[in-house]
């Protein structure tokens, strides 16, 4: 028997006894109370839903079903007529240059692809639009032209102030003619942190650690008056925290010093920028101590010590003779600075000295600044100077045989060794700033943690 004729059967005897069960079903309903009826109630549906599925076809195999492909030809734009399209469509770009140095107004806007007389002769004349002209090298400047060089707008910063930074901005107006405008622009203040290790000298470090040379002056400064940068040596470590300023990604100025930390010879000094308010403000070390020492290392940034405070052969002379002060060698012309603040007591030609300084400070202590080549202006005598303020320049007149600084350093004016003289600091800060004092410093040490993490996994291993 076929598969067909098995199940037609079992639908046939199926449907016979769930009759003869409904017939049986409905003969003893009769007989029955009312409580048994819901029972036979229940038997009554399962049974029809038995001879449902008794008689109900099975599902066709899917791989059976008929497939028909269906072909249909779809209408593709013509390229020619999009092209044709373009071309008459007026096109616009917008290119950007750096302004280099010696150029032109007519070849910056050559590399610019901007090909418009009116333009040119707009940025010649008018009294806001000529700034273009003084844009400083390196500053970035954009155009907005068609596709015959007609300009449609043009834009470069300018140098701005604490504010903000300036932006021209030249448009075409609605007489097609065109209009030039200033705006101030809030830079974005970023804060960058650097690394640099000593191989030669500072400012090696500093340029190979891509740090501004701004900042670079700027940890002179902080450190002048508790590291010698005379005796730098390899393996002396530095690193800053400073503040940028940028604007639409292009950097606008650099800012200050916020904290540095520089190891010297095994010895760590580190040092944090507190703004005090009302416009004052200094470096601090960690603890809250000012790194503002009463007189300078060195009246010389940057030089080496060719006779110290000793007995010696005197040069010009040949005789012995003790030398009252303290030689430092340097090229003509290198700035010299007052070595704490005080007024000038003398300014002028003085015998074997030459060109002479004498600054005099309080409680009896002066310095001198001898053999200059020049001095500054504003150097005269009963002038204020304050520490680290230029007062002349490095020479060789008087009695010398090369171009030096000697300086001298005098208690009740007799010459004394600056290096036995014990140098107070400034006054620490207050009690009632400590307290956000401590929170920038520990900021400023988060940071430098960050800045030596290979440093602090030998410490951490060594530990171990």
């Amino acid at each position: 028997m076929r598969l067909s004729d098995k199940f037609r059967h079992l639908a046939a005897t199926t449907q016979v006894k769930a009759q003869s069960l409904i017939a049986i079903s409905i003969a003893n309903l009769r007989g029955m109370r009312a409580s048994r009826v819901i029972p036979f109630t229940g038997l009554f549906f399962a049974v029809c839903a038995v001879g449902a599925v008794g008689v109900a076809p099975l599902a066709p195999d899917a791989a059976n079903l008929p497939v028909k492909t269906i072909s249909q030809e779809l209408q593709m734009p013509s390229l020619d007529e999009q092209i044709s399209k373009i071309i008459l469509q007026q096109q616009h770009y917008v290119k950007e240059e750096k302004i280099q140095r010696g150029d032109s107004l007519a070849s910056l806007l050559q590399r610019l692809g901007v090909d418009d007389v009116n333009a040119a002769n707009f940025l010649k004349t008018d009294p806001v639009a000529r700034s273009v002209l003084q844009a400083r090298a390196g500053k970035s400047i954009r155009v907005k032209t068609t596709d015959e060089g007609t300009l449609e707008w043009l834009r470069v910063g300018l140098d701005g102030n604490d504010n903000g930074a300036k932006t021209l901005l030249v448009s075409r107006n609605e007489q097609n003619g065109f209009k030039a405008t200033e705006v101030v622009e809030q830079l974005e203040r970023r804060i960058e942190m650097r690394s640099g290790d000593i191989q030669s000298s500072l400012f090696v470090a500093t340029d190979k650690a891509l740090i501004p040379a701004p900042i670079a002056d700027q940890i002179v400064k902080m450190f002048e008056t508790s590291i010698d940068f005379r005796r730098l040596q390899r393996g002396d470590y530095f690193n800053v925290v400073y503040e940028t300023f940028w604007l639409n990604g292009e950097l606008v100025k650099t800012g200050r010093l916020l904290s540095g930390e520089f190891k010297n010879s095994g010895k760590l000094a580190q040092a944090v920028w507190f703004d005090e308010g009302a416009g004052e403000g200094g470096y601090y070390s960690f603890d809250g101590k000012s790194l503002k020492k009463a007189f300078l290392k060195s009246p010389l940034e940057f030089s080496r010590v060719s006779s110290g405070f000793s007995m010696r052969v005197h040069p010009i002379s040949g005789k012995w003779k003790r030398h009252t002060g303290i030689d430092f060698a340097a090229v003509s012309g290198t700035p010299i600075r007052a070595s704490a603040d005080g007024t000038i007591e003398h300014a002028g030609p003085q015998g074997g000295y030459g060109n002479m300084v004498i600054v005099k400070h309080w409680n009896g202590y002066s310095t001198a600044y001898a053999h200059m080549s020049r001095f500054a202006p504003g150097s005269r005598k009963g002038t204020r100077v304050s520490q680290g303020q230029v007062i002349g320049y490095v020479g060789s007149t008087g009695w010398s045989t090369g171009p030096h600084l000697h300086y001298e350093f005098r208690v009740n004016n007799e010459p004394r060794d600056p290096n036995t003289i014990s140098v107070q600091s400034a006054a620490a800060l207050a009690a009632h700033e400590l307290t956000r004092f401590r929170v920038v410093a520990a900021d400023m040490g988060h940071r430098f943690d960050l800045l030596r993490p290979e440093r602090n996994s030998a410490a951490l291993m060594a530990a171990r």
